[in-house]
């Protein structure tokens, strides 16, 4: 007689034990999830940053290749199709070829265009994104278009009384004011290291319907980097420098309530600036209007304080 052979079954896991593996996989994801976020906020700041670092090199080169001129400091006007009475080229179009993107204006300026390309006026109807011009934290924008708009938008501004304190009046074509840097990058007043050239501000700020153009002329008087084509409209009403302090960055805060008139970005707990050496630093909450407004101003005559 043969013996029986007894075969023990696996024990299926009961319903109250799959709800504890369950909830010990989502109290794990629920403790991952915001090292994730803080390792791909980590990334995307590194990414702006090196934005903001080819910014640097490209004024320095422009300098060197413009007898120590700053961007957009060009000689007299850029002619313009269909319409000579304008400055040709914005902040950002007088930098492409130092940022590798060169066959943007060669392939716009040989179809006579100089300025304003966006929507309906890429290069053969295409609209061009540079993604260099965008910050990886700020979603504000539609693929590097503004919603508004659909016109190409930047995660970045340039510092008005850096590079637009001088300039004059064009009469022609119904009057436009343009601007030019006062200085060369060799005789800033208070040097390179103590005054911000380059800022972040979002593409879009929908409280406002505003998009950050950096594609049109460069017509306006006031503003903080070019950000939209309204004349005599932007983020310094008072030019005597008195209400700087008033503008400093806006932390933390959501496209949804960004104000136009302030830098800010995508990122939770800083803004980024370009110093005009090159350098490129985190301005935090903690920063006070004053220490802001002397590394705005590039010839108020003081050094920044080391903790700002």
């Amino acid at each position: 007689m043969s013996a029986l052979k007894v075969h023990k079954g696996r024990r299926a896991f009961t319903l109250i034990e799959l709800l504890v593996v369950i909830a010990i996989i989502a109290i794990l994801i629920g403790l991952l999830l915001p090292a994730v976020q803080k390792v791909r906020e980590a990334a995307a700041r590194m990414s702006c940053s090196n934005n903001l670092k080819q910014f640097g090199t490209a004024i320095h080169n422009y300098a060197s290749a413009n007898q120590d001129k700053l961007i957009p400091a060009i000689a007299g006007w850029t002619p313009v199709s269909g319409n000579n009475g304008y400055p040709g080229g914005t902040f950002f179009w007088h930098m492409l070829p130092y940022i590798e993107q060169d066959n943007i204006p060669k392939a716009l300026s040989g179809a006579g265009i100089y300025y304003t390309w966006g929507g309906g006026g890429g290069v053969n109807g295409q609209t061009v994104v540079v993604k260099t011009l965008l910050c990886p934290s700020d979603s504000s924008h539609n693929n590097g278009t503004g919603p508004n708009t659909g016109w190409t938008v930047t995660s970045y501004s340039r510092n008005f009384y850096m590079f637009d304190t001088a300039g004059g009046y064009q009469a022609s074509a119904g009057g436009h004011y343009y601007t030019l840097p006062k200085y060369t990058i060799a005789n800033i007043p208070d040097g390179t290291s103590n005054t911000i050239g380059i800022v972040e501000r979002y593409a879009y700020m929908s409280a406002y319907g505003y998009s950050s153009l950096w594609t049109h002329h460069g017509q306006d008087r006031f503003h903080w980097g070019y950000a939209q084509w309204a004349p005599v409209y932007g983020q310094w009403p008072d030019q005597s420098g008195n209400s700087l302090a008033s503008y400093a960055p806006q932390i933390g805060i959501k496209a949804n309530q960004a104000h136009p008139y302030y830098p800010n970005s995508g990122h939770s707990t800083t803004v980024q600036v370009l110093l005009m050496d090159g350098s490129v630093r985190g301005v935090g909450a903690n920063v006070n209007g004053t220490s802001w407004r002397l590394a705005i101003l590039p010839d108020d005559g003081q050094v920044l304080p080391g903790n700002w």
